[in-house]
Parts: structure tokens; C-alpha cells; sequence
């Protein structure tokens, strides 16, 4: 299994030259994202708003990440790509914001473990656009399982970087953001390709028991 140091490499080579889109994308969701914060002042439509929105954001900045990743290209349209699938990616938002919250009463840390298990739900979505979002969460439990701790360690690893970036008036944090989402997204594709070489194949035609 590759280490936290080896994903993070992975991270940065994906990031080679591609530095300035993907920060400007990040950016452009900084905006976005306060624009919605200030439209939440709004009494009673304001927070409509921003439920209904940030939920298709988050799912569009995954894919972004996703696709650069894969195809080592950058298109900050894909920021907008969630939209494409709004109720899904609506609801998928809200699930997993009432299931950590129903777990952080348990105290924090089966909060912390809820935000893991979770974690790849957008990128199960957006690779399997019509299975839902309470199967995009099933299957993000099942494709965490045993492997949860991993992703803990190397979330923490950003930990110093979050604080330096933090620190210009979180300007840093447009560079370190792309970093630990790049990461993200090479975990969910090392925990894919693992579930998928296991998957046995199904058994040829003609073999007892075969379903064409």
C-alpha cells in the first residue's frame, strides 16, 4: 500500500505545470463560497440558497481534482459539473451532514470516523452518476473499510501546511487546498483500482452457474 509520502508525491506530480488552474479554480470556489455565506444573511432564503448549492460545488470541485488526476488536464468548468447531477449531489451533502452530526453526539471522534467512512462519497458519485446518493455512501463505507486510518494519517501530514497557509490571511491555503483534495483524489483511485483487483471476474459462457 502506498504510504502517505508516496500519495503525497503522487499529489505534486499531478500538480506539475498545472499549478495556476488549479489554483485559480480553487479561488473561483473561494468566491463562490463566500458569495453564498453572504447571501446566508439573508433571513430564512438565504441559508435555502446555500444548502441547495454547496452541495453540487463540493461534488464539482472533486471531479475537478478527479479528472486532473487522470487526465492530468484542467478544466475549471468542471467546478460546475456537480450541477449536472443537483438533486444527487444535494442530497448527498445533506445525508452526510446529518450522519456526522447524529454521530458527533457521540463525542467527536465517531464524528471524525463518520467524516472518513464518508469520505469518498462524491467521487463514488461521480464515477456512477445513476446509483444515488445513499448507495454513493454505502459504497464509500464499504471502500473505506480497513483502510480509514490511512486516510487519518495522511490528512494529518497537511496539517503544518494548513497552519502556514492559514497564516497570509489564508491566502496560502488557495496552494494547499488543491495539495490535500490532488491527495484525496489519488487515494480514492489507489482504493478503486485495489477493490477492483480483487473483484474476481465473471466466469466465461457456457461455465455452470454463468448469466449472460
Amino acid at each position: 500500500m502506498p504510504t502517505s509520502a508516496e500519495i503525497r508525491a503522487r499529489a505534486r506530480a499531478s500538480l506539475q505545470g498545472k499549478w495556476t488552474g488549479a489554483v485559480l479554480t480553487m479561488l473561483l470556489y473561494y468566491v463562490l463560497v463566500w458569495v453564498l455565506a453572504a447571501i446566508n444573511m439573508i433571513p430564512f432564503l438565504g441559508w435555502i440558497v446555500e444548502l441547495l448549492l454547496i452541495g453540487p460545488l463540493a461534488m464539482g470541485l472533486y471531479a475537478y481534482f478527479l479528472e486532473l488526476v487522470r487526465t492530468n488536464r484542467t478544466d475549471t468548468g468542471h467546478l460546475f459539473s456537480g450541477f449536472a447531477q443537483f438533486i444527487d449531489a444535494f442530497l448527498l451533502h445533506v445525508l452526510m451532514a446529518i450522519f456526522v452530526f447524529l454521530w458527533s453526539l457521540l463525542l467527536i471522534i465517531p464524528g471524525i470516523i463518520a467524516s472518513l467512512r464518508y469520505s469518498q462519497a462524491y467521487f463514488i458519485l461521480r464515477d456512477n452518476p445513476s446509483i444515488g446518493p445513499l448507495e454513493a455512501i454505502r459504497r464509500s463505507k464499504a471502500l473505506t473499510a480497513g483502510h480509514k486510518g490511512r486516510l487519518f494519517v495522511l490528512l494529518l501530514t497537511f496539517i503544518g501546511w494548513i497552519i502556514l497557509g492559514a497564516i497570509p490571511f489564508g491566502i496560502g491555503l488557495l496552494w494547499v487546498y488543491p495539495y490535500i483534495i490532488t491527495s484525496m483524489a489519488h487515494f480514492y483511485e489507489d482504493l478503486r483500482s485495489r477493490t477492483q483487483a480483487a473483484t474476481p471476474p465473471p466466469p466465461p459462457p457456457g461455465y455452470p452457474g454463468y448469466v449472460g
